[in-house]
């Protein structure tokens, strides 16, 4: 009997979430791995091989790691639960002129649910990933701050989950930068590990070509759209494009026609498969729209709140206002703010700490 329980550990055989397991074993806690197999890369249609949590030689990593400490390791295929919730969000987003991000919903609506159902059935009191997260107790409420490593920070990703979820939850390694885990790896004897390169491909997209994969999923849908409109902020047509889920806010390169000045995707409307084009001043906003929020710090919104808010992964973040307008979240910021796009995840934070997130509209839901 271990002197502080079970813990479940998502082990996706990188060095992150081995170290975790690493340190829990090495603090007393018995640990019981699991890895999650969410895509098999055979049905990508690329011909790639999966360089992250879902081939063949990471699960082989994990087990190795739980066969040399001594603890139990399983597979848990989450293949069917993975494809319609996330793939199919992911398509249904990019057609809906939105662009996604999976791996908020996967963390979110599949690694925890799985996780703490596994967790259930083997008796495990906690469960523990590799995110450079952190998360304690605080008035009652559970709350998730940034990691240590700020360049490794993954809390952005982390708004969605709930209170009682938080609750089970440990991330060992959010108190050390990614420097120290990689030195933890080679001291304990795993020196492949400490040399492991990083993944930063969407699982299920190993080529990195987004649009390659919509189209494979449905190529009769792209060929209705083809011969769409690029047009400017003034309405005048300047090109034609193949398909306006191929464009994301921001986007600069590729857009497939030459202009005498950088021009920008400033809006998607797939009503009428437009993608409207204009100057990198076209792209600053001040306001937006925040649908689904999940609220960490505070149980709801109240009034207006001071937050830094920021509009997707790699952002520094931007003062701003927030308050509830409905069922939705009226975000305004302090100053400009370039390439805010829907679909993408809009996180509140005062200091480190998550107040809540939420996805971005295209626009506010009319009453």
């Amino acid at each position: 009997m271990s002197k502080h329980g079970r813990v479940l550990v998502a082990m996706s055989g990188g060095v992150d979430s081995s170290v975790t397991a690493l340190m829990l074993h090495e603090q007393g806690y018995e640990v019981v791995g699991v890895t999650m197999k969410t895509w098999d890369y055979a049905a990508g249609g690329t011909g790639k091989r999966v360089t992250g949590c879902c081939d063949l030689d990471s699960i082989n990593d994990a087990r190795e790691m739980a066969v040399r400490l001594g603890f139990h390791h399983m597979i848990i295929d989450l293949r069917e639960e993975f494809g319609p919730k996330i793939i199919g969000n992911f398509t249904g987003e990019y057609m809906a002129g939105r662009t996604p991000n999976p791996c908020v919903l996967c963390n979110t609506f599949i690694k925890w649910e799985a996780l703490l159902k596994r967790a259930d059935m083997l008796d495990c009191e906690l469960i523990a990933t590799g995110h450079y997260a952190k998360v304690r107790e605080e008035n009652g409420r559970f709350v998730i701050s940034k990691g240590v490593d700020h360049t490794k920070d993954q809390s952005y990703v982390l708004w969605g989950l709930e209170q009682q979820n938080m609750a089970r939850t440990r991330f060992p390694v959010g108190g050390f930068k990614k420097s120290e885990i990689r030195e933890m790896a080679e001291r304990s004897g795993f020196p492949e590990l400490a040399h492991k390169s990083e993944s930063y491909e969407i699982c299920f997209i190993p080529d990195n070509d987004y649009r390659g994969f919509l189209k494979r999923k449905d190529p009769s849908a792209f060929e209705k759209l083809a011969h769409g409109k690029l047009v400017g902020t003034d309405g005048a047509v300047l090109g034609e494009h193949d398909g306006y889920p191929f464009f994301t806010i921001g986007q600069r390169k590729g857009l497939g026609i030459a202009t005498g000045s950088p021009m920008y995707v400033t809006e998607i409307i797939p009503e009428t498969n437009t993608v409207v084009l204009g100057g990198k001043d076209a792209l600053d906003k001040q306001t937006a729209w925040v649908r689904t929020p999940n609220f960490q710090k505070v149980d709801a919104l109240h009034g207006e709140m001071e937050t830094v808010t920021k509009v997707r992964y790699k952002d520094k973040g931007t003062p701003a206002t927030i308050a509830m307008h409905g069922e939705q979240v009226r975000v305004d910021f302090h100053s400009k703010v370039a390439g805010i796009a829907p679909g993408q995840s809009a996180v509140f934070y005062e200091g480190d700490d998550v107040v809540g997130g939420g996805f971005i509209d295209r626009e506010p839901v009319k009453p």
